[in-house]
């Protein structure tokens, strides 16, 4: 089933909040401080596996549009922490949010970015998603792009969305998954 730029979000199972759970609105300060607190869970727990791999590393916690965002940034053997195609990072992110949903109770939706991998691949994706627009929007023909993450996808939808005249969908089963761009009807 196809899924329009709108309705184009990372794919992530909807987070499930026990009845009796207080967490609080994403506006909310409260919602903040629980935010902060996953950051600083995923630090503490990032942290102890970097000692354990004896790799250096910063960890900068911050909180980005309603999630939790945390970084590690200036060792040398980073890029092991990332793999190729983002692989090992999207491993560590998933074990991260386990850890933090074992200490919180509550499904974590945190970001990680490792030696600047998500944010350099952002730009990279954001200008694949744009270029690919304008080509669409010019020819009135539709583009399959190669088989993308989530993470990949989201990118591209919101680069497209940018663009008048064209919409992107996205079709497949995971792995496989891709975004189709097409010219609006």
């Amino acid at each position: 089933m196809a899924e329009t730029a709108q309705q184009a979000v990372e794919s992530e199972p909807a987070e499930v909040v026990p009845a009796d759970s207080d967490r609080k609105t994403a506006h909310s300060p409260d919602a903040d401080d629980a935010l902060v607190q996953e950051g600083d869970i995923a630090g503490d727990y990032l942290e102890r596996l970097l000692d354990l791999l004896d790799y250096d590393g910063d960890i900068d916690l911050d909180v980005e549009g309603g999630r939790a965002v945390v970084s590690i940034d200036g060792g040398e053997d980073l890029d092991k922490l990332v793999g190729p195609r983002g692989n090992v990072l999207e491993a560590l992110q998933e074990l991260t949010r386990l850890a933090v949903q074992q200490e919180t109770g509550v499904r974590s939706r945190l970001m990680l970015d490792i030696a600047g991998w998500r944010a350099d691949r952002r730009d990279e994706l954001s200008e694949l998603g744009r270029t690919t627009a304008e080509q669409v929007a010019e020819s009135g023909e539709a583009v399959r792009l190669k088989p993308m993450t989530p993470f990949e996808r989201k990118v591209v939808h919101d680069a497209v969305a940018a663009v008048a005249g064209v919409t992107s969908e996205s079709e497949g089963e995971e792995p496989r998954r891709r975004v189709v761009v097409v010219p609006e009807t």
